[in-house]
């Protein structure tokens, strides 16, 4: 079996990203010759360092997404055709492969922040997703679109109305090795990098889209639990001004701890209690998964798979995106004798033990095969052009 996905980045970490990294790695352990296609391969850049300001960044993200979409597909379609026997899985932006990785609908998630129809469709570069989209789901460039979660599928369906290809729903998985209960030792390091005492309770939001992931509500949730304390990770520094003077306006400054980005969330997650996510969309939240493995009970807003994974009261709590219900669930998870919170911290990990990638991974090709029987039996009268649009 040959796997080729196309993604514009792909490496260890979060996001888009790192789903493809973990799929690629489990892929070759399974026996599948695996190649990639990435935005690097397609403009043949070196990298090039990212604007530091934060409207520049947008601007070249804006048009990188459109070169990406336009000249990427017409080189890809190339280098596809060197590869009949290929199952190609494309993440994101260019039109062709056999299936496509749907990590989120974009209107759906502008609506769910509440935007307008004219906020949305002032930003010519939203304008040119939606019409790119409208053709990957409303035509034949993909034969399967892969949704992260059953929310996903429904928000895709009812911002697109009928989608011809196929929707399957496989999930992201999780490195169960990676992210795991701390050992006494690894808290207790977590712990004094941070300079948490034994008795502090620990709440952690990781995110870097503060508005869209609902960190203010998690900050206002911290006046109706005075006894937690709340890490953050993730963010630009602008932002974290923002957050960091609304958390002093409401006299929590001194309980919010503002990390920045980290490459790897795992040791942080160590030195915490429970998870906080209070996102108004979701296509998935592999955050919420690696949480959860990591033994932390998780409070999230119904939205991607947190309904699919949280049961409420039993791993975790789903809430309303309000900052009363954040704080509310924050304090009973803060003031739960240990023993209790412990039994909590078993069924969270418990709850994601059948989400590890290679599972995941299978799936995938599973349905790589179906995709190859289905074309052999065709025969000639599909050429490579059905597959690749």
């Amino acid at each position: 079996m040959r796997i080729v996905q196309i993604v514009p980045y792909i490496g260890k970490g979060t996001g888009v990203a790192g789903v493809a990294a973990n799929l690629d790695e489990q892929f070759k352990a399974l026996g599948a010759e695996v190649e990639r296609y990435t935005y690097n391969d397609v403009s043949r850049a070196r990298s090039r360092s990212v604007p530091n300001h934060p409207l520049l960044a947008r601007i070249r993200g804006g048009w990188r997404q459109i070169w990406f979409s336009t000249m990427g597909t017409i080189r890809a379609k190339r280098f596809l055709a060197e590869r009949p026997d290929a199952v190609v899985i494309c993440h994101n932006n260019i039109l062709a492969g056999d299936v496509y990785v749907n990590h989120g609908v974009l209107l759906a998630s502008m609506r769910a922040r509440g935007r307008s129809t004219w906020q949305i469709y002032r930003n010519p570069v939203q304008d040119f997703i939606y019409l790119r989209d409208r053709i990957r789901y409303r035509g034949r460039t993909h034969r399967v679109v892969v949704c992260l979660s059953e929310k996903d599928a429904a928000d895709l369906h009812a911002t697109y109305g009928r989608v011809r290809p196929r929707v399957e729903v496989i999930p992201n998985g999780v490195n169960l090795d990676l992210f795991h209960p701390p050992t006494p030792e690894e808290r207790l390091a977590a712990r004094a990098e941070l300079k948490l005492g034994p008795e502090d309770r620990v709440a952690i939001f990781v995110g870097h889209e503060f508005s869209r992931k609902g960190l203010s509500y998690a900050i206002q949730g911290l006046t109706y639990a005075p006894s937690v304390l709340l890490l953050v990770l993730g963010g630009r520094s602008d932002i974290i001004a923002e957050a960091y003077a609304e958390a002093t306006e409401l006299g929590v400054g001194e309980r919010v701890l503002f990390l920045g980005s980290r490459h790897f969330p795992a040791p942080l997650m160590h030195a915490s209690d429970f998870f906080v996510l209070p996102s108004a969309y979701e296509a998935n939240a592999l955050v919420v998964l690696e949480a959860l493995a990591c033994g932390l009970p998780a409070i999230a807003t119904p939205v991607g798979y947190a309904p699919e994974v949280v049961v409420d009261g039993v791993n975790g709590f789903l809430v309303e995106r309000d900052g009363r219900a954040v704080g509310e669930r924050m304090n009973q998870l803060g003031t739960m004798p240990d023993g209790e919170l412990a039994a909590w911290a078993r069924r969270a990990r418990e709850s994601v033990e059948s989400h590890g990638w290679p599972a995941i991974a299978e799936r995938y090709l599973k349905l790589a095969e179906e995709l190859v029987d289905e074309r052999s039996g065709e025969g000639s009268k599909h050429p490579l052009a059905r597959r690749t649009g």
